[in-house]
């Protein structure tokens, strides 16, 4: 059975035990309630459990215009869970057998990008030119430009760029590589929840691309999570893009599962 609420604090307080159960494969569901509970603005968000014999068997979540969280989701919930939202699934993304039966019940996707978890086992820290640091606030402008190059290059910039690039920001979740004294390349660092932070976006724009920045980059982000803010690390990647997935196995990140985003509008 399907439950639903609009309130963070009842979803967290029924959801997130369950959650934590498996922390690597539901780092998604459990940044989000960590950034809800920072003060990450959500409008119009949709939070909902399922539950077999009174126990807690599956979450969801729904903060618009993100796609609907499936992370978390059992195969068997999907058609109540289709029903229930009156079929409005303008997109979404979790585990293959839970994106696949969406698909059986909605009919293909107009989009579909298939993504690949990883899991830093080793690190490895390549041997680039340049050094990382913390981004400052006076990279503002520059983060930004990179974030909505990022969305336009990806096909998945959604909502207020500005203010989750200030946000991140100020958290000190964004992370540049410097070559030849000017900042190469980005990678962002999701705040710990669960144990586990997640890279992702990394970026580097076209001119500076195929000089190893782009790994360096995620390496220092990676070390500085595991040296001062989690216990593990990890990052998806596009499977459509083979150049980042050799890069980030080269320093370290190991396949944990495989996982599908759909669009339907």
């Amino acid at each position: 059975m399907w439950t639903f609420t609009s309130s963070f604090d009842e979803y967290a307080a029924v959801a997130e035990p369950f959650l934590l159960g498996d922390p690597v494969r539901n780092t998604v569901a459990l940044t989000v309630l960590a950034n809800l509970r920072a003060g990450m603005p959500a409008k119009d968000p949709v939070f909902g459990w399922w539950t077999v014999d009174g126990q807690v068997r599956g979450s969801m979540f729904w903060t618009p215009p993100h796609p609907v969280g499936l992370f978390a989701v059992p195969v068997e919930a999907v058609a109540s869970l289709v029903e229930a939202l009156d079929g409005r699934l303008p997109a979404c993304m979790g585990p293959l057998e839970v994106t696949g039966e969406a698909t059986r019940l909605l009919g293909p996707p107009s989009r579909v990008v298939s993504e690949r978890l990883y899991r830093l086992g080793t690190l490895t820290v390549p041997d680039v030119p340049g050094s990382g640091r913390l981004a400052a606030p006076g990279d503002l402008p520059l983060l930004v430009s990179w974030y909505q190059a990022f969305g336009e290059e990806t096909g998945m910039g959604e909502g207020d760029v500005v203010d989750r690039v200030a946000r991140r920001l100020a958290a000190r979740e964004l992370f540049l590589w410097e070559a030849e004294q000017a900042p190469a390349s980005l990678a962002a660092l999701s705040p710990e929840a669960g144990g586990v932070c997640r890279i992702g976006p990394v970026y580097t724009p076209p001119s500076r691309r195929r000089r190893g920045y782009g790994a360096a980059v995620t390496a220092h982000a990676s070390r500085v999570a595991l040296e001062e803010r989690c216990e593990q690390v990890v990052l998806f990647t596009d499977l459509a893009n083979p150049t980042s997935n050799a890069i980030y196995q080269s320093i370290g990140y190991e396949p944990v599962s495989d996982y599908a985003h759909l669009t339907y509008d």
